[in-house]
């Protein structure tokens, strides 16, 4: 026997959530029928897929195996959605896109099978620079267009720039670190906490900004330039970040929880945003992919 839909989208929702209720809450179910269908899917498994805890449930060695698999399932089944509703569009040439690191890896894997069935005849050439490189190459007509984070992009007359996604920014922390069970924290209270500072895409620069408005500073204790080594250190409670919701994932590799939190002072978003050279006027095929993308990024992060 093979897991339904349905019970794959409940171990997922449980997975993310860290809690049967909250799973329940987000599936609008019963909170018994969360558990029958894990209960289900456990048998059809013959493994635990998660274990017990005071805060909820955490995922065991095989849960953390079986959710890869679910997710990617789930993710096909979207897509197959969306190839079902997309009308295909005849139109040919190149297209040359420019992207930073931070798009290439949380917003174009759920955006390339979209262009790809919309425009079957389109050669899409992707390439991944710093924002200031592909602020360049835009200006220069090296690009056509380009996704990237706007909110650091600086005002530029003969560049037009369309925000597309505002993704707040939250601290994120161990279930059990002091700052997430407390009733209220601002930057202040992080401030005396260890703090596991993020080196991607220009992130210590925008950090820097709103940490000086209020006349603080993180007391940094590791920093990485990959993401993943900031959420397995913020999941073993080494510390805590304040990053964008784009980016979260409530498991670590290692498979330990992380939980977030809004701050109680105002933290700036982090804004995508498309951006194209305003003269000369774009192509037809540009203009037709860029028109697209208005809508389509904006579908593609709600899902």
């Amino acid at each position: 026997m093979l897991p339904t839909l349905k019970q794959l989208q409940y171990f997922v929702a449980i997975a993310d959530t860290g809690q049967i209720s909250r799973a329940a809450q987000r599936c609008h179910v019963a909170q018994s029928s969360i558990t029958a269908s894990l209960k289900g899917l456990e048998e059809i498994v013959g493994a635990s897929l998660f274990s017990r805890h005071s805060s909820g449930v955490r995922l065991t060695e095989a849960g953390i195996r079986f959710l890869r698999h679910a997710q990617l399932i789930e993710a096909a089944v979207k897509d197959a959605v969306a190839a079902a509703s997309v009308e295909p569009v005849l139109i040919t040439g190149t297209v040359r896109i420019g992207v930073t690191e931070t798009i290439t890896a949380y917003v174009l894997p759920s955006l390339l099978p979209i262009i790809e069935q919309k425009f079957p005849n389109l050669d899409l050439r992707v390439v991944e620079h710093q924002r200031q490189d592909i602020e360049r190459l835009v200006l220069d007509g090296d690009l056509d267009l380009a996704l990237l984070l706007a909110s650091n992009l600086p005002e530029r007359g003969h560049v037009a720039c369309e925000t597309l996604l505002k993704s707040s920014r939250q601290l994120w922390g161990h279930p059990e670190h002091p700052l997430m069970l407390a009733d209220r924290v601002g930057l202040a209270d992080v401030a005396l906490h260890d703090y596991i500072l993020l080196d991607m895409d220009e992130h210590i620069d925008t950090v820097r900004k709103y940490w000086d408005q209020y006349g603080l500073a993180p007391k940094v204790r590791l920093q990485s330039c990959s993401i993943e080594a900031v959420r397995s250190l913020v999941a073993a409670g080494r510390g805590v970040a304040i990053l964008s919701d784009l980016v979260y994932r409530p498991w670590s590799l290692e498979g330990q929880r992380i939980v977030r939190r809004v701050l109680a002072d105002k933290i700036p978003s982090m804004d995508v945003g498309l951006v194209w050279r305003t003269k000369p006027a774009l192509q037809s095929n540009v203009s037709a992919l860029r028109e697209f993308l208005s809508i389509a990024l904006k579908e593609a992060m709600k899902s």
